[in-house]
């Protein structure tokens, strides 16, 4: 917090965060950034998608607009391509004007099947919650496994202010192997549950590794910069059973080491 005011520009609008960074997991001081930006009159923004509705509330929090990739936790069932945008006052009808402007609604399908989602989108997060809590405390204590990323995790660097601000930690966790890009490589191929493959938040688990997917884009000096490394594993935990998830894992561990 002590370098943020030092970090604004004459030209600076917003201020944007994340609840749950990808993919590194951190929780930044969500509290004091809203608080920070009404002082500052500055925008508002953050991407909530991690989180889901279910785990945090970010308009209660102080933030003027949240926005959700509605293609993940919302949805929920990898089916449809989507988005919203939450606020009130100004600036969300500042937003509403533009995309009227713009145009690029749901087309009535996938509105139906994101308000079908919806519907049980308490239920799923819950157990997608739960395996993650317990795939990253079954990870965090096995001897293959150099580091673990979830906020649930007594020893994640903000597990203390996660506690207050989240009902819940999210289905979302990355680790490294000790082995390297290539332990990752083996652990990923003999896993059966999880599907290789980006995306995240549906029933089903995925589990890829960000420096081929989301941050491919990015030179590998700037992705270690950022503590993207090629061997970092990031996983998107589904609705299966724990137990299953666990020795799924405990299976592909041994041919990864």
């Amino acid at each position: 917090p002590e370098t943020w005011k030092d970090a604004l520009r004459p030209g600076t609008k917003l201020v944007l965060v994340e609840t749950i960074t990808n993919p590194l997991m951190r929780v930044p001081r969500l509290r004091e950034i809203a608080a920070f930006a009404r002082e500052e009159r500055l925008l508002s923004v953050i991407d909530n998608t991690f989180a889901s509705p279910v785990n945090f509330r970010p308009l209660s929090a102080g933030f003027d607009l949240v926005f959700h990739s509605a293609t993940k936790y919302l949805n929920g069932h990898s089916d449809l391509v989507g988005g919203c945008i939450l606020g009130a006052g100004h600036p969300l009808g500042t937003v509403r004007k533009t995309l009227n402007h713009l145009g690029g609604s749901l087309d009535p399908h996938a509105a139906f099947l994101l308000a079908r989602g919806l519907k049980t989108l308490a239920l799923r997060v819950k157990a997608q919650n739960a395996n993650a809590l317990a795939l990253a405390r079954f990870l965090a204590g096995h001897p293959r496994v150099l580091q673990v990323n979830y906020p649930g995790l007594e020893t994640h660097p903000d597990h203390a202010h996660a506690r207050e601000l989240l009902s819940g930690f999210g289905g979302m966790l990355s680790f490294r192997l000790k082995g390297g890009t290539e332990a990752a490589d083996r652990l990923i191929a003999a896993l059966t549950l999880p599907a290789f493959a980006p995306s995240l938040g549906g029933v089903e688990s995925l589990i890829t590794r960000p420096a081929l997917t989301s941050h491919a884009g990015l030179t590998r000096a700037e992705r270690d910069r950022m503590g993207v490394s090629d061997d970092l594993v990031r996983m998107s935990c589904g609705i299966e059973a724990a137990e299953d998830l666990i020795e799924d894992f405990r299976g592909a561990l041994e041919p990864a080491s």
